[in-house]
């Protein structure tokens, strides 16, 4: 039987986890936009600037009788570098926070054993800076946002940011990923 669970997750740009995402087994859908911040319905311009406090994050829907929230945890911390505060490679601004906005306590307590597991130099050298917070008002980014890589696999920034990060993730997950 179908366990239908959603988990916010802000790892700096969401074009680039949106695309991962996507591809995961037990991941139903992966929604791009915004989320922590103090403006009720921000635009991309607002959340560019840095002054709405919001997040780029995506909401993704999981089937937890398929894939376990500690599973997708690990794949949200394998795809991005939690250790720096603010940024993800040239993207840096705080809409590009490691993030995990939680939506129960139970959500809430795996991410703190997930984050206690990966960190104390187990996996990165440098401390785990991502917030575990409560969920807020999810705003969905605009559509073009949406699916992203798929429509602009050319894109500049695709190419250059995207695929290669899309890469090494089917293949440190080959096991993991959608069929067909």
């Amino acid at each position: 039987m179908r366990q239908l669970e959603t988990i916010t997750l802000g790892a700096g740009c969401f074009w680039c986890v949106e695309a991962v995402f996507d591809d995961l087994q037990g991941v139903d859908d992966v929604v791009s936009g915004y989320m922590g911040g103090h403006s009720a319905n921000p635009s991309y311009e607002e959340i560019c600037t840095g002054q709405s406090g919001h997040a780029e994050v995506i909401q993704v829907k999981f089937d937890a009788a398929t894939i376990s929230l500690r599973e997708v945890l690990e794949v949200f911390f394998a795809v991005h570098n939690p250790t720096t505060l603010n940024r993800q490679g040239n993207d840096v601004g705080t809409q590009y926070r490691s993030a995990i906005f939680y939506h129960s306590p139970e959500q809430k307590q795996i991410a703190e054993q997930v984050i206690q597991s990966v960190g104390g130099g187990k996996v990165w050298d440098d401390p785990i800076v991502t917030e575990v917070v409560p969920a807020a008002t999810f705003y969905p980014a605009e559509e073009y946002h949406q699916e992203f890589f798929k429509r602009n696999p050319h894109q500049g920034y695709c190419m250059a940011v995207v695929s290669p990060k899309l890469s090494k993730f089917r293949k440190n997950f080959s096991s993991r990923l959608k069929r067909g």
